[in-house]
């Protein structure tokens, strides 16, 4: 499924949009558009959670942040998904935060609304389900990325992970940010970055990732961009149970 350009319409989010029709006219009526600025708090570690957010056009990234202010992503979330899992999980908060890392269009839900779909037992609830899933996959095998590959292959896994969740094949993402969503020094950022650059896989000036031979990037990439994209793949795309069914 591509990615979608529309960020006005809430059903360019993979989760709407796969909702039936009797589902989508309760959920349609409570969505409020909610446009997502570069660098918004959506929510923060062990602090309540009052809604939870669809992206359509937008990119958030969830971080683990330490006791002394440092930080890693162990999450990126965009048109596929929905950012606040816990609150339909029943957890109400989670020790990470969540970060705007591309500002564009988004639509949210409140805590009560979600919940209360959530125990509806419907298509809604196995969607949800299915989605925490596909991201508890891109957490865990994020860890394994950042224990035991290069940060070259790991920035080719964030670049791509990035690009899979927006329309064309531009960032707009400063090395200093993608240093502090891996965890690492803006050094090594800056030194991987070239690196790919010179090969002739990327395009870095001011800020702007232009991805000019994705399937090199690919090459360059460790097996955990392509574990995390075939199990969303998977969870995603299979039909899901009719409406009602329990």
């Amino acid at each position: 499924m591509p990615a979608p350009t529309d960020a006005q319409s809430p059903r360019s989010n993979r989760l709407l949009a796969a909702l039936p029709a009797d589902e989508w006219a309760r959920w349609a009526g409570q969505l409020e558009s909610a446009p997502l600025q570069l660098g918004q708090v959506l929510y923060e570690s062990g602090r309540p959670q009052s809604h939870v957010y669809f992206p359509t056009t937008a990119i958030v990234s969830l971080l683990y942040v330490l006791e002394d202010g440092g930080s890693a992503e162990i999450a990126v979330v965009g048109y596929e998904g929905v950012v606040g899992v816990s609150l339909f999980m029943g957890g109400e908060t989670t020790p990470s935060r969540a970060v705007v890392q591309s500002a564009g269009g988004c639509f949210r839900l409140s805590a009560a609304a979600i919940k209360t779909e959530f125990n509806r037992y419907g298509v809604g609830m196995h969607l949800l389900l299915r989605y925490t899933q596909a991201l508890l996959t891109q957490m865990s095998q994020t860890a394994v990325c950042n224990r035991h590959h290069l940060l070259e292959q790991q920035l080719c896994r964030w670049l791509l992970l990035s690009l899979d969740r927006i329309s064309g094949d531009e960032l707009v993402m400063t090395q200093e940010l993608i240093a502090n969503m891996l965890g690492v020094r803006r050094e090594g950022v800056t030194e991987a970055a070239l690196k790919l650059q010179k090969l002739g896989l990327i395009d870095y000036a001011r800020g702007h990732i232009t991805v000019i031979d994705r399937a090199g990037l690919e090459k360059r990439s460790c097996e955990c961009y392509g574990v995390v994209k075939d199990e969303y793949d998977r969870l995603l795309n299979r039909p899901l149970p009719l409406p009602h069914a329990h």
